[in-house]
């Protein structure tokens, strides 16, 4: 029971805080790659976290415009 209301909390305030924002979103997920990324490429790599960084930075940021432009797509032909 508190597991469910702690969980329907945090889906309200990511609610909140995204919204129907695409830039948000887009905000959000371009930060948790950056992190997913450069941890990822550190443990399989080896490479030193500087240069984990460099590349989880580039890419992601890439990525996150990529993410937005498909998402006003799909609003937009969706009719969100």
């Amino acid at each position: 029971m508190i597991m469910s209301e702690f969980k329907h909390g945090i889906f309200n305030l990511l609610k909140k805080i995204i919204g129907g924002s695409s830039v948000m979103l887009a905000v959000i997920y371009t930060i948790g790659h950056i992190v997913i990324a450069m941890v990822c490429n550190n443990f399989i790599t080896g490479a030193s976290f500087e240069l984990a960084a460099v590349d989880a930075i580039v890419e992601p940021m890439i990525n996150g415009v990529w993410f937005y432009i498909l998402h006003k797509l799909y609003k937009k032909f969706k009719g969100v």
